[in-house]
């Protein structure tokens, strides 16, 4: 099974080097790679351009985190587009297998997989990676979390349910609440794992958790 990669990036010259060295020795061949970079003002293009990935540049002025995904996964090559941040580093080299066999099923419309703290992640950090994302695997027909930090979907669905520029985060619940709406499910799968180094809700950062809370509250229709 061939598979692309999306990876967004802004400012990630500490961890795109080693993202992209991870990706490249996945036992998946010929993986696809395509950046979608928020004009960088470090070393991350240049990185980049070291690992044969494509680029898609998308100006500061016109970003959105649903918008650099859709232009990133138009670019993608292949059926199956995994999504992972530029800052998130696979734990092994069976990553994208994992990844590609949750999605096999038919019904399936993505997957997403299990996210590790690093030894010097934060404590805030460490307690939510710890307690969001467990060791059983799961298939979800009503749940809707699902996180794009590590994740793949399929091209096909997402033709039909892009995600949704009109809110700047959480895209990805809000597109896994409408394929679950369609009849597809989704799948929590831990032998996916990345190591993400700050989490997924960036310690005590009130003004990322204000503006998750009104898109979660936007997808409830509250």
């Amino acid at each position: 099974m061939s598979a692309s990669v999306v990876i967004r990036t802004k400012n990630e010259e500490a961890w795109i080097g080693r993202c992209l060295a991870a990706i490249r020795r996945q036992d998946v061949p010929d993986l696809d790679v395509v950046i979608v970079d928020n004009e960088s003002t470090d070393r991350t293009v240049e990185i980049a351009t070291q690992f044969d990935c494509r680029l898609v540049t998308i100006p500061q002025s016109q970003f959105n985190y649903s918008l650099a995904l859709n232009l990133g996964i138009e670019a993608a090559a292949n059926e199956y587009v995994a999504i992972i941040s530029g800052h998130c580093l696979p734990v092994n080299d069976k990553w994208a297998r994992r990844l590609l066999l949750s999605i096999r099923p038919v019904r399936v419309a993505g997957a997403y997989g299990r996210q590790e703290p690093l030894p010097d992640t934060g404590p805030f950090d460490k307690r939510d990676l710890w307690t969001t994302f467990g060791v059983e695997r799961r298939v979800q027909s009503k749940d809707f979390f699902f996180h794009n930090a590590n994740s793949i979907i399929r091209k096909s669905v997402w033709r039909d349910v892009p995600f949704n520029e009109n809110i700047n985060g959480v895209e990805d619940r809000d597109w896994a609440k409408k394929v679950l709406e369609r009849g597809h499910t989704i799948v929590y799968e831990p032998a996916a794992s990345v190591y993400h180094h700050h989490g997924i809700h960036q310690g005590r950062d009130e003004v990322r958790a204000a503006r998750v809370a009104r898109v979660i509250e936007l997808i409830h229709g509250r």
